[in-house]
């Protein structure tokens, strides 16, 4: 049988084939997912979910025309595959290669770029208000997740939708999965609907016959019909599946089989032809054509290279990860402390927290795809004296920041933040780089920042957490860990106490986080070429070892400051402003991120290009040591003028 797939190049060459043919497509897509995903890694059980749904809908629409706004935008391979990127789809999530995101800069196919959730039918609206304004007639559709309507914005957008009657369609992929379970009233909600699909039909016909009765009724009719408008809006509470949606001033259809490409395009031209709001309620099966995904929708959410026939991964962990430490050593501090509760935004899994929730049912809270209730929850919690682990990825919190300024901090609550995926985090990219949160929450009055350069420190820092009286962020990445010796004992690290690793006498390394493991091997290097460090690991990057920062930069021709976080106001930044604030004068060096969005890639790809590995630490330090020679200074002499008086304002 001849390959349907490769002949298509855009979404009009779909309208060109028969339902024979679209549902061997659909086959044939699945296929390209599987074999692609097993090879890069990536997001599985989303894209075979939504094969059908993406098909129906670039059939009935007109692209790029038309406009689809993808929310989360993790299922949008599907699209990728039908808009023009199918000789590209091998390079998914590679360095160079195409998103596993959409990206306007990518496909003129992709009108929005999306990671995060909830935001979807807000952009559509904005697209959809701006062909009123602009006099257009293309059609806008969000695609947005069950899940993702946990999310506050997504209300946001679905009131001022009904509020302004802007015709545009929201398509609700109902899979009954996020990552994990969806929870919530709303999730029970789209349940009770999901299982009694019947009544819309009910509604009409009981809407249909009560009006034509009372119509036709003799000198009465008009008025009786006119009172019992308000008897047909009693029925339609009680019978009409999306009813909330229709009170939110939307024009409610479905639910419908979201494998159904033939039902999917019909009910999208339908829609289209509404001078209204529409939502149109799809149901689909997360992981579709791919038994380990139907089974596991979770696990292949978002997964690495993996065994196709077993669903195994291909590469197996022969250590732990620090979500792994972390999930362990809350446990181990819940046991002892019956404070402690535990609290993720639709992320037990990811954040570690899956054995907890088995562990202490009742201490354990999933809220759904919602940061901010998650940290305004938490806030409430610990006025009456729990104490909230809130787990969070890092660029998920980011989403929360008016709360944890406002609620938590400002009545200065102790609650544990704990950051998961801080730093760079590879193939997934700008969206899910965890890059900003040092700079974010160096700001805010009385919040303690702590990231680990190893589990061991990881496991002090949740203990040392747990003791203090305020909030405290406790930072750290995704990867593997090191491998050190744990203790069972855990040890209270004093607060800004920072600790040196290595004492040298040229240059000295200020390093947070994983950064201190290459800036170690950095100071080996550096070593063999005759320049002398002494190695810190900063632990705090807020507050500051200012007495150890200070003497140090005493001793030294040159301190570098080492983060994985942008330059602007993070880790370094404070160093500057600590040596500034009391007229140090010593060479600087920021080793961190630009002011910039880093691209998707491998690790190595992305710290070798960004100078954060020990080759590019190496060289940025010997060339401003090369630097500050040509300035004149002669190494080892220079710190003679460090201080600049406060009164003449001299060196």
């Amino acid at each position: 049988m001849a390959k349907i797939l490769s002949k298509i190049s855009s979404p009009c060459d779909l309208k060109k084939l028969s339902s024979t043919e679209l549902t061997q497509l659909a086959g044939e897509i699945r296929k390209e997912i599987i074999d692609v995903v097993s090879e890069t890694g990536g997001h599985l059980a989303p894209n075979l979910g939504v094969v059908e749904l993406t098909m129906g809908l670039h059939l009935a629409l007109d692209s790029p025309n038309d406009k689809i706004v993808w929310d989360v935008g993790h299922q949008s391979y599907v699209h990728k595959l039908l808009t023009g990127r199918r000789n590209k789809f091998k390079t998914l999530r590679q360095h160079g290669g195409i998103s596993g995101f959409p990206k306007r800069s990518e496909s003129k196919y992709d009108v929005f770029d999306t990671g995060h959730a909830s935001n979807s039918i807000s952009a559509a609206l904005g697209l959809a208000e701006a062909r009123e304004r602009q006099g257009g007639d293309e059609t806008i559709v969000a695609v947005i997740g069950d899940g993702s309507l946990t999310g506050g914005m997504a209300y946001e957008g679905l009131n001022q939708a009904g509020h302004l009657g802007t015709p545009f369609i929201v398509v609700l992929n109902d899979n009954e999965m996020s990552i994990a379970n969806n929870v919530g009233a709303f999730s029970a909600y789209l349940s009770r609907i999901r299982f009694d699909p019947t009544l819309y039909k009910i509604r009409e016909d009981i809407e249909e016959r009560i009006g034509n009765i009372l119509k036709h009724i003799p000198a009465i009719g008009s008025k009786v019909y006119t009172t019992a408008e308000g008897l047909k809006e009693s029925f339609k509470h009680v019978l009409v599946p999306g009813m909330i949606f229709e009170e939110l001033g939307f024009k409610y259809i479905g639910p419908i089989d979201g494998h159904d490409i033939a039902l999917v395009k019909s009910t999208i031209d339908l829609a289209k032809g509404v001078r209204a709001p529409v939502l149109v309620h799809t149901i689909t099966k997360k992981g579709k054509g791919y038994l380990p995904a139907e089974k596991c929708p979770d696990k292949f959410h978002g997964i690495g290279p993996f065994i196709i026939k077993t669903g195994e991964l291909k590469k197996k962990k022969d250590k732990a990860t620090y979500t792994e430490i972390f999930g362990e050593t809350v446990m181990e501090l819940a046991s002892k402390n019956d404070r402690i509760l535990g609290i993720t935004a639709a992320m037990p899994s990811g954040t570690g927290l899956e054995k907890f929730a088995e562990s202490f049912p009742e201490r354990f809270y999933d809220v759904g795809i919602a940061e901010q209730h998650a940290v305004t929850f938490a806030a409430g919690l610990a006025l009456e004296g729990h104490l909230p682990i809130v787990a969070i990825y890092s660029t998920f919190l980011q989403r929360a920041f008016d709360q944890i300024v406002q609620d938590v901090c400002l009545q200065n609550l102790h609650i544990v933040f704990a950051l998961d995926r801080a730093g760079l985090v590879g193939e997934d990219g700008p969206t899910h780089h965890g890059v900003l949160d040092l700079t974010y929450l160096r700001q805010i009055p009385g919040l303690t920042i702590m990231a680990p350069k190893d589990e061991q420190e990881l496991r002090d820092m949740l203990y040392t957490a747990t003791k203090l009286k305020g909030p405290v962020a406790v930072r750290y990445p995704r990867d593997s860990i090191l491998g050190v010796k744990q203790s069972k004992r855990f040890k209270k690290i004093k607060i800004g106490e920072a600790e040196v690793l290595r004492e040298g006498k040229s240059v000295c390394f200020l390093a947070i986080g994983r950064m201190v493991q290459r800036c170690h091997k950095a100071c080996a290097m550096l070593e063999k070429m005759g320049v002398s460090c002494t190695l810190v690991n900063a632990r705090f990057a807020k507050p500051l070892d200012e007495r150890l920062f200070l003497s140090l930069a005493e001793k030294h021709d040159l301190v570098v400051t080492a983060e994985e976080n942008t330059l602007l106001g993070g880790f370094g930044g404070a160093v500057l402003e600590l040596l500034a604030s009391k007229n140090v004068f010593v060479p600087v060096l920021q080793l961190g991120l630009p002011d910039d969005f880093v691209a998707h890639g491998s690790m190595d790809i992305l710290l070798s290009e960004t100078g954060l590995d020990e080759a590019g630490i190496t060289s940025a330090v010997k060339e401003r040591l090369n630097d500050i020679k040509g300035l004149g200074f002669k190494l080892g002499e220079k710190r003679k003028i460090r201080h600049i008086s406060r009164k003449t304002g001299q060196i």
